[in-house]
């Protein structure tokens, strides 16, 4: 264990992760015109129009884990750049439903590559993707997601 990691606390250790992860996906994004927020939404709408959704701004929040109103800022930046559509749903004036662009998908799809390459370098300490550690720290992480954080949520 390095000097920086050596008796860490399991939270400071985390945040940490997170921040390498983070600044090494705005680095790989980067030539793409991409920040790792953005790809974060920008990958999760992938995602989800794959499976037939076209998730409100709200439905994308709650998936990606930001703020609804970061979110709404990302996708106005996002259609700005001609990476997405915004449109009013019919049912509910209130929301805005997200999709790709056709230039959105070639983008997200060069993306997503690239940030499957790091994450493969990533996990490879580990024994890659796929591996059972992986399969277990990926367990691991899911638990201490589902884990309530918020008192009055408790």
């Amino acid at each position: 264990m390095s000097t920086t990691t050596e008796g860490a606390t399991p939270g400071f250790l985390v945040w940490r992760l997170s921040m390498k992860w983070r600044v090494a996906v705005d680095r790989a994004v980067g030539p793409e015109g991409l920040t790792h927020a953005q790809y974060s939404l920008l990958a999760s709408l992938y995602g989800m129009a794959r499976s037939g959704r076209q998730p409100s701004q709200r439905e994308l929040a709650d998936h990606t884990g930001l703020e609804a109103l970061y979110v709404s800022k990302l996708a106005r930046t996002l259609e700005g750049s001609g990476l997405i559509e915004r449109t009013r749903d019919a049912a509910d004036t209130r929301a805005v439903r997200l999709s790709l662009t056709e230039h959105g998908r070639e983008v997200t799809g060069r993306a997503i590559g690239i940030v499957q390459e790091l994450h493969a370098r990533f996990l490879a300490p580990l024994g890659g993707p796929g591996s059972p550690r992986v399969t277990a720290f990926t367990a691991e992480l899911a638990a201490l997601l589902e884990t309530p954080l918020d008192p009055d949520l408790a």
